[in-house]
């Protein structure tokens, strides 16, 4: 029999925590089942996701008692059947009636767990916390928002959030060698947002050091056997009851890491040649990854659209000069290089015609700016027809295939106080081509606001660098406000949806803003370069320390592909 065939399938009972449960192995999964149904009930209890009254929200059960245009729809069959037993049912209260649910205020922050991981916690204790990350994780996309989980006594910036396959792992290296303290608590809270639902899981002696909190779960060991602790008692709000832990030999491989599926995110290691990247590029509308190595060379990489396992290396081109810019357009590598003075159209791949040679004069260059912009960021090309658009000194140049230059218009938008100029940091990148991709009207607001941001399927503008507003092609608006301090890098969409890219102003969390909630992209915050962030697709690149090229999923933080390092 293979070892898919006699995995343990998930019981029926189970479904509704499927998603999560997907990140442990079968066997954990179903073993850690019992737990995950009781502390999703404990916490319901005191947490359900209905009101007493209010607003209609359909209907979510069956009673003994209502009006007669909630009957259930049977009853009415019965009535019409056996109008005598209909009668008698009536009288004893036998009908049934549906039951109606009303809808409780809203809530879109993040779900965020303080994670007591002092020693009393160890063992048992932490498959306890591991079931109710399991149920939070649930809760957090019931709404529509995230899972954060803080480790008390790590400052704020360690918090993990993103995909449970890389949130767990981290989680569990996260044990401290000493007990938290109040003070730690305290710090904690302090960095929450106003909207945030934190919960505190934690051994009972740090709990009775804190005043009464109604969402804090507690766990202690309740039976012992040969083989180690047996039962836990787990308590919610006052309210507890005694679990049965995982079997032994499971629960240790658990408590080692050894139960969690890897993240399938995160495509092969690939390991160029040469350590020595440049900062990583997207210069058209491809899912292509470009990154120059040295200045006639370039590292060329295919983003998966999946988040599978890949072994496609990325390809390595020498070219016959510099690279100023470059894109993959269709089939075709199209790169301008500069080689004896001239600039020069080299294609890799399908044919593009005879294109002469160009003079940098022509696009307003001397030998001193040619030689900075090769030391610069590589910049983007664009194919109208023959043509080739390139953005060079805040001007979109149209290239000819006989040469010719023509200055085609200002590049978009012009710098504001947080774009790119010349007081951005050394390794900001510039916002050249996202105008050009973005289809439809352009609201008039746009043209007086001082930031802007433009995406393949909208436009984003503030007044104030923290309240924006997001524009569709079909004129739909939604407001998306960011965390103070944070400098916006871009707008993505995905469908519906739409969220502004920011980078914290201590330049280590990237985060991912959407109407009402917000995700820290962990996978991207390391504090090293600027990300960047995809003119037409939900990308997101970044260079982070370890000489690493990390390029993640706008929305989700799923790493998608990587480049160097030892990861």
């Amino acid at each position: 029999m293979s070892p898919a065939a006699a995995a343990p399938q998930l019981p029926a009972g189970l479904k509704p925590w499927a998603e999560g449960l997907s990140a442990l192995t079968p066997g954990l999964a179903v073993e850690i089942g019992p737990l995950v149904r009781r502390i999703d009930a404990l916490i319901a209890a005191g947490e359900p996701l209905t009101a007493p009254d209010g607003d209609l929200d359909g209907y979510g059960g069956l009673d003994r008692s209502g009006v007669p245009e909630r009957l259930a729809v049977a009853e009415w069959l019965l009535a019409e059947e056996l109008p005598e037993e209909f009668l008698r049912r009536l009288v004893e209260r036998e009908l049934l009636y549906t039951s109606p649910e009303f809808r409780r205020e809203e809530h879109r922050g993040r779900v965020v767990a303080l994670v007591d991981a002092g020693p009393a916690q160890a063992g048992p204790g932490r498959l306890v916390q591991l079931a109710a990350l399991l149920v939070l994780y649930r809760r957090a996309a019931a709404r529509g928002s995230e899972l954060v989980v803080g480790v008390l006594g790590e400052a704020p910036e360690q918090w993990l959030t993103g995909e449970l396959t890389e949130v767990l792992p981290r989680w569990l290296r996260g044990r401290r060698d000493e007990e938290p303290v109040p003070a730690d608590l305290a710090r904690a809270e302090g960095a929450l947002e106003a909207a945030d639902e934190a919960w505190l899981l934690a051994s009972p002696d740090f709990a009775a050091e804190l005043p009464s909190r109604r969402r804090t779960l507690v766990s202690e060991i309740a039976a012992w056997g040969p083989m180690g602790a047996t039962r836990v008692r787990v308590s919610v709000g006052g309210q507890g009851v005694e679990l049965p832990l995982p079997a032994g030999d499971i629960a240790v491989r658990a408590l080692r890491g050894a139960e969690f599926r890897r993240a399938t995110g995160a495509a092969a290691v690939l390991v160029p040649d040469t350590p020595d990247f440049g900062a990583p590029a997207f210069t058209g509308t491809s899912r292509t990854l470009l990154v120059r190595t040295a200045p006639d060379r370039l590292l060329v990489a295919r983003v998966p659209s999946d988040h599978g396992i890949h072994t496609t290396r990325p390809t390595r081109h020498t070219l016959p000069g510099g690279a100023l810019a470059a894109a993959r357009i269709g089939r075709r590598l199209i790169t301008l290089v500069a080689s004896r003075g001239r600039l020069r159209t080299h294609v890799i791949g399908k044919p593009f015609g005879t294109r002469e040679p160009l003079d940098p004069a022509a696009l307003g260059l001397d030998e001193s700016g040619l030689a900075e912009l090769l030391r610069g960021p590589l910049l983007p090309l664009l194919q109208d027809g023959a043509d080739l658009l390139c953005p060079v000194a805040g001007t979109w140049w149209r290239i000819r295939p006989d040469g010719g230059v023509r200055d085609d218009g200002p590049v978009e938008p012009p710098p504001g106080p947080d774009a790119d100029g010349p007081d951005a940091p050394a390794d900001a990148f510039p916002w050249p081509y996202q105008p050009r991709i973005h289809p439809g009207p352009v609201p008039a607001e746009v043209d007086a606001a001082p930031h802007r941001r433009y995406g393949a399927e909208g436009v984003a503008w503030s007044e104030d660098g923290r309240h924006w507003w997001v524009a569709r092609p079909d004129g739909a608006r939604v407001e998306i406000r960011v965390p103070d301090g944070d400098r916006v890098l871009g707008l993505v969409t995905q469908g519906p949806q739409a969220a502004l890219i920011t980078r914290s102003a201590n330049g280590v969390l990237v985060r991912s803003v959407r109407p009402g909630s917000s995700r820290t992209l962990s996978s991207l915050s390391d504090g090293g370069g600027s990300p960047l962030v995809h003119p037409a697709l939900p990308l997101v690149a970044a260079r982070l320390r370890g000489d690493r090229i990390v390029v993640g999923d706008a929305f989700t933080g799923a790493t998608l592909l990587t480049l160097g390092g030892s990861a």
